[in-house]
């Protein structure tokens, strides 16, 4: 009988000697349980705990999952009726709840450095019949890829994540019965430092109990953290990690948000990756996405060019990216509205668009401008010459927010849409807007036709109608801010 991995399509000679290796990790590493994860559609690890036995059966076999855990919005209610007919049209394999399959990849096995005897792996959902499920955030990611890589590119990032830690001064607001709710109230809280003292090395010593778990977290995890920062708001921080392929910097991503929420968490830490914190006087955080193309054919920054273009000059995009980084420069300009969704996906992150704030407000680009939405980093010679999206919130997907990336500059590039000139001023009036709230941003994208093709119109449908069940609950909401407080503080 042939596993389900074969029945994928996914099996072969490699995987099987995958599948020993991972095999005789779980036995010599004394593991008794396995934690099966993979990534929702909001960019959390979901997934289930499987006995050391169970899990080495799991590598060719799978195990069955609840299917509407693919159809959760941020509350974890399910945005479709999939116990009445017609409930689920459009969605093929999910009416009645039906099972889904999750397959593990055997090459992702990890120790949990916080969680004695627990191993790691991560996997993605797959119908009962063997075809990969359209709307897995990671499959849409590996899909762009391949399109960009019939291109003749690569996509390399890094990431720069800001968030907040806070140290737990009292858990019964969350888990006292009495107080419980869908979703709950998170536990009470004070800063670890006070904020308003960029990068202060004392304000790093006040921190230090709390950024030493989050630096051998992630150091545990293999992951490739560079720095750790004082950021400028009370209890923010911030990480930044190597450079690397798309793929892997995406699930570099949800293992570090996972990881250091759950180690921080053992200690009497609340890290949360909520864009605005529900305190007054706090600092938005954002996620500036680092982007280059690599060129398949040798290796080469693709976006990085010897010496600036003939009559050029710092605001032409020419004087300092490659022809393939202003187009796909100008792709990115040509689809911000469409996929400002996809980088910034909760009505709270919307709060950080204000001027002045390091944050964007308008469709522009900026040679080294913090201000602009894109920010050119390096110049003509420098190998490390990037794009730097500043749209995007810390709660993002990654696959999501990656994907849009790739779409949208590989249009730029395919029909070699131009630029406009470099702005100066980057919070003056008379520009384009980005969307300035969730419901505008979903707008967009549904109406953005290279988006929609690429990520498939079922991927945005699918995406749209989730978060709009959020948008939905947000209206009825009596207290906004106890909706936020509830919905994202201490679950994102």
């Amino acid at each position: 009988m042939t596993s389900f991995a074969e029945r994928c399509g996914l099996h072969d000679t490699h995987r099987e000697a995958a599948c020993l290796r991972a095999a005789e990790l779980i036995e010599s590493s004394g593991v008794q349980r396995v934690r099966m994860g993979w990534c929702d559609v909001h960019g959390q690890l979901r997934g289930k705990t499987l006995m050391a036995h169970a899990a080495v059966k799991a590598l060719r076999d799978g195990v069955g999952m609840v299917g509407t855990m693919m159809l959760k919005d941020t509350s974890d209610h399910t945005a479709w009726k999939v116990f009445e007919a017609g409930g689920t049209e459009g969605l093929t394999g999910f009416a009645g709840a039906s099972n889904l399959m999750l397959l593990p990849d055997p090459e992702s096995f990890t120790l949990l450095p916080w969680s004695a005897g627990t191993g790691w792996l991560r996997c993605q959902p797959w119908h009962s019949n063997g075809t990969p499920v359209a709307l897995d955030s990671r499959h849409v990611l590996e899909q762009a890829l391949s399109r960009l890589a019939m291109a003749g590119f690569g996509f390399k990032t890094g990431l720069e994540v800001e968030f907040h830690i806070y140290r737990i001064t009292d858990e019964a607001p969350q888990l006292d019965p009495e107080l419980a709710g869908w979703p709950g109230l998170p536990p009470a809280v004070q800063m670890i430092h006070p904020g308003y003292n960029l990068q202060a090395e004392a304000m790093m010593d006040m921190a230090d109990e709390p950024l030493s778990i989050v630096m051998q977290t992630a150091q545990a995890l293999g992951l490739p953290l560079q720095s750790l920062e004082i950021e400028l708001g009370p209890s923010q921080v911030e990480a930044v990690f190597d450079a690397t392929d798309a793929l892997t910097a995406a699930d570099q991503m949800v293992l570090f948000r996972n990881g250091v929420r759950q180690a921080l968490r053992r200690a009497g830490y609340l890290a949360t990756f909520m864009c605005r914190p529900p305190f007054p006087n706090i600092m938005s955080s954002g996620w500036h996405l680092h982007q280059s193309l690599v060129e398949r054919d040798g290796g080469r920054n693709g976006c990085a060019r010897a010496a600036p273009a003939e009559d050029s000059t710092v605001r032409d995009a020419r004087h300092t990216l490659s022809d393939a980084g202003a187009h796909w420069l100008a792709g990115l300009l040509a689809h911000a509205p469409g996929m400002t969704a996809l980088c910034t996906p909760t009505i709270n992150g919307f709060g950080r668009f204000r001027p002045n704030a390091l944050a964007p407000q308008h469709i522009l680009w900026g040679q080294d401008n913090r201000g602009a939405m894109l920010r050119v980093v390096g110049a003509a010679g420098d190998p490390a010459t990037r794009i730097e999206n500043r749209i995007g919130e810390p709660a993002a997907n990654p696959y999501l927010y990656m994907a849009s990336q790739i779409h949208a500059g590989l249009d730029g590039l395919l029909r070699g849409l131009e630029p406009p000139p470099a702005t100066d001023n980057p919070y003056a009036t008379g520009h384009a807007r980005l969307p300035d709230n969730l419901g505008d941003a979903l707008a967009a994208l549904r109406g953005d036709e290279a988006l929609m093709n690429g990520l498939g119109a079922s991927v945005v449908e699918h995406f749209c109608r989730i978060k709009q069940s959020e948008i939905n609950r947000h209206a009825d909401a009596q207290d906004k801010a106890d909706f936020e407080r509830r919905e994202y503080f201490s679950r994102y």
